[in-house]
């Protein structure tokens, strides 16, 4: 199974054996486990690349100084062989918890004393908590056993960028955040989020060979190391990042120190600090001389989700080199404090990003000065204003601030992306197209009607230092209006047509072909059918013609870089490449909306990265391949995994099928749509008894299907009238051919299975790479080139609107009030009453309008 499926596999078994531990405290316990074994794989391979075998492995013994010594140096620990990962395996019923409770006090005695700040106590969040895991030794070592059993198959030895174990990681934190409730926000910021401001950041340090990162509230680590991935984008040189992070928490910092570890992340380049930023701030010392060794720490970028508008102690704070040129937060909010923190530790080409609640753009007292220094020093460069019940455990709105230290520029770059998101589940998220066009409007500072603005410092001042987004970005839909001509005389206002403008501009003729000005201010549709005049227009012909013309050689163009460079194309860098030739082409086609089209990229790109890390991963053999398909069934009660034929490696089945079997595929469909015809004879049928035959034994209860068994029993005993045993023997004889062309369906699908298995397995080269790009570029290129209808439908939708909306006239309404008042009246006139009816009926008459 790819990646995806493994970490959905884990995290739903993980779900429910958690039973009633909260998920905040199970993911320490399950996220500590594949840590373990991260450590413990990690140590087996480097034995292996060092001339140990299997068969010595077990002679793995902290009495052997020599090993230990030269374990320690090269990884920073030692692991003996009886506390291996794969040892606890081995041992199957006969491993206990104590095992886990040894090897992790071992494993902290063995650290080697230039790794301490790395690894030292690191597992102490799972050693405290393995007592939750039962009430007695049997029940923890059933759950323990559980856990290891259940990661077991995790592969540890990411290359490029297959990177397995760090997708499962990421993936478990998210889903354990997504259900932790408040308690998420301690350690988890969505990836979108994450993603958005480390895309930011990477792109102003993307001309630095070597950079330094800086995470004061770290959580998981999340954010620090996708941060560190996109720069390395740019950089090619992921070793030249050193990450600084620093977390209260001790269980969270601990998630920190092992989702940098498990990434590949040298420990040279790891500093972690476990304490309270705004109360111990990080210069860098030895603590054998801090005096002559005190360096504070400043970095090339700072990036930080702390805790909304928390409590602090600003007492004595005065004089901290980090508020002192700014202002003190006021002691209810920690909101500033943390920001003048990131802000303090930038170099002078430096960058930092923060995520802060609304309420910092407006809020007055200390906070108002506090942003007032802030642009009259220059040091705030964007304000991104998120969507609302984007991050898991609150509602409150948000937004992300951009700082530097230095900047040529003196205006504030205000960005509205509040409407863009998708809905999932309870929150919203950030697609990959909102994400682009913050990304964009942010690195080329533009200005975007009802998105973004670039707003000057004396404008800033005019409005009292106020930068709440409103004031500048008005992203509010235009209110719907009724225009009172119309509404009173029919036409289409002018007026309303000139909000269409940019399709105007776009089609220069359709608009004098589809209305005729009845005066200055109005004018009359001039089409039967407005959809079909449109779309057969010529200047939609040409648009259309345009289109596929920018978009010429795309399939070949995307054959080149994906199928015939499948091993070695960069993934990480090549959706840029795509997407900047997308956007290429689009330039000189209108109306299509560019980020709609990197939606659709995207959309189509997981997939294609998937294919492509495992073919750089396990080589093109991997396309022939194909695999148990193992499912879950209930045996005994319990939830077992059995395998039901099987699966293609990289090709689905069907998709094989369509391609290289349509014959097969063809002669089988035509079996199973003479199966729904002879569903349709039995309906005829039926319709053909009489009401009494219909409530025999061989028509079901609810009269809407035949009885087989009956069906067979009354024409053998030939009791029923002849008529009605026409229609029996009919039936029967139909169920006689369906019984045997549902064995022939069965059996055609059985070696249609095997068939499309052996093709997989015997695909030559040229038809691999047919297959590839049936699977990889047809979607896509069939979904961008859909783009130029959905363009036109929409025009064609907003013309439809505003023609039902005046088609129908106020005196029209009258006419009709009218008509209908005449025609209740005659009714009344037909109705007969005692005395007081009819004085009643006479008055209603009157209120209608009749005498």
């Amino acid at each position: 199974m790819n990646k995806q499926q493994l970490a959905s596999k884990i995290w739903e078994s993980a779900n429910k054996m958690r039973s009633k531990i909260e998920a905040n405290e199970y993911k320490d316990y399950i996220l500590g486990f594949i840590f373990y074994k991260f450590l413990s794989d990690k140590e087996v391979k480097y034995l292996k690349e060092n001339d140990w075998t299997d068969e010595y492995l077990p002679e793995l013994d902290e009495s052997d100084a020599e090993t230990v010594t030269s374990v320690q140096k090269n990884i920073g620990y030692f692991i003996p062989y009886q506390h291996l990962f794969s040892t606890w395996l081995d041992k199957g019923n006969d491993f206990t918890a104590d095992d886990v409770t040894v090897a992790l006090s071992s494993f902290s005695r063995l650290v080697n004393e230039s790794h301490k700040v790395v690894f030292e106590n690191i597992f102490k969040t799972l050693e405290t908590g393995l007592s939750k895991l039962g009430d007695t030794s049997g029940a923890r070592t059933k759950a323990i056993r559980g856990l290891i059993n259940l990661i077991k198959d995790i592969p540890m030895d990411g290359k490029q960028d297959y990177d397995v174990l760090g997708f499962i990681y990421e993936y478990l934190i998210s889903n354990f955040a997504a259900n932790a409730g408040k308690k998420a926000g301690e350690f988890y910021t969505p990836h979108e989020v994450s993603l958005l401001m480390s895309e930011l950041i990477a792109y102003h340090l993307k001309d630095r060979d070597k950079i330094e990162i800086y995470d004061p509230t770290s959580g998981s680590g999340s954010l620090l190391i996708n941060i560190g991935q996109c720069a390395a984008k740019y950089m090619g040189k992921e070793n030249n990042i050193k990450y600084y992070a620093q977390e209260l928490k001790e269980n969270t910092y601990n998630l920190t120190r092992m989702n940098l570890v498990m990434r590949g992340i040298l420990p040279d380049n790891i500093v972690t600090r476990n304490g309270d930023t705004l109360e111990d701030d990080w210069p860098y010392f030895d603590d054998k001389d801090p005096v002559n060794t005190y360096n504070p720490l400043y970095v090339d970028a700072v990036v930080s989700n702390p805790p909304y508008s928390q409590a602090w102690e600003p007492s004595d704070k005065e004089n901290d080199p980090r508020y002192s040129k700014f202002g003190l937060a006021p002691k209810s909010k920690a909101d500033y404090a943390f920001l003048l923190h990131d802000l303090y530790h930038l170099k002078p080409d430096g960058i930092m990003a923060i995520v802060l609640p609304h309420g910092v753009l407006f809020r007055g007292g200390e906070e108002g000065k506090i942003r007032q220094n802030l642009i009259e020093y220059n040091h705030i460069d964007a304000i991104i204003g998120l969507p609302a019940n984007i991050f898991f455990g609150t509602g409150i709105p948000t937004i992300i601030m951009v700082l530097k230290q230095k900047r040529d520029n003196t205006d504030v770059l205000i960005v509205d992306a509040s409407k863009g998101f998708a809905k999932v589940g309870k929150n919203n998220m950030l697609r990959a197209c909102d994400i682009k066009k913050i990304v964009d409007a942010v690195t080329t500072r533009a200005n975007i009607d009802k998105f973004s603005k670039k707003v000057s410092r004396d404008t800033i001042r005019q409005n009292d230092y106020n930068l709440n987004i409103p004031r500048y970005v008005d992203s509010s839909e235009k209110a719907e209006s009724w225009d009172i001509y119309a509404s009173m005389f029919g036409g289409i206002p002018e007026s309303e047509l000139q909000d269409l403008q940019q399709y105007w501009q776009a089609f220069p003729n359709l608009k004098t072909s589809l209305f005729k000005a009845v005066n200055s201010g109005y004018c009359q549709l001039n089409a039967d059918d407005l959809n079909e005049t449109i779309k057969n227009h010529p200047d939609i012909i040409a648009f259309k013609q345009n289109y596929r013309q920018a978009f010429a050689d795309f399939n070949n163009y995307l054959e080149s870089e994906l199928v015939d460079n499948a091993a070695q194309v960069n993934i990480s860098k090549e959706v840029t490449n795509i997407s900047d030739n997308i956007f290429a082409r689009l330039q000189s086609v209108p109306l299509v909306d560019r980020y709609e089209a990197y939606q659709l990229l995207d959309d189509n790109w997981k997939d294609i990265a998937i294919d492509l890390e495992i073919i750089q991963t396990e080589g093109m053999a991997a396309v022939k391949q194909v695999d148990p398909n193992f499912v879950l069934k209930k045996k005994n009660g319990k939830d077992e995994e059995v395998q039901e034929g099987w699966k293609g490696h990289v090709f689905p089945f069907y998709l094989v099928q369509k391609i290289m079997l349509p014959e097969e595929m063809a002669e089988l469909k035509a079996k199973e749509d003479k199966l729904i015809t002879i569903t349709g004879e039995y309906d005829s049928l039926l319709e053909e008894l009489s009401e009494d035959d219909k409530g025999q034994p061989f028509v079901n209860d609810a009269g809407d299907a035949f009885v087989a068994a009956e069906v067979k029993k009354a024409v053998k005993a030939k009791t029923a009238e002849a008529e009605t045993f026409a229609v029996l023997k009919k039936v029967q004889n139909l169920m006689d051919e369906e019984k045997n062309l549902k064995k022939e369906v069965k059996d055609s699908v059985t070696a249609l299975h095997l068939k499309t298995k052996k093709v997989i397995e015997e695909l030559t080269d040229e038809q691999a790479n047919a297959l590839l790009k049936q699977k990889w570029i047809t979607a896509l290129a069939e979904s961008i080139n859909s783009l130029p209808d959905a363009a036109v439908n929409g025009l064609v939708n907003k013309l439809e609107a505003i023609c039902k909306k005046y088609e129908t006239t106020f005196a029209d309404v009258e006419k009709e009030i009218a008509n209908t008042e005449q025609s209740l009246i005659v009714m009344l006139d037909e109705l007969e009453g005692n005395e007081f009816d009819m004085q009643g009926i006479a008055e209603l008459k009157a209120l209608l309008g009749g005498k």
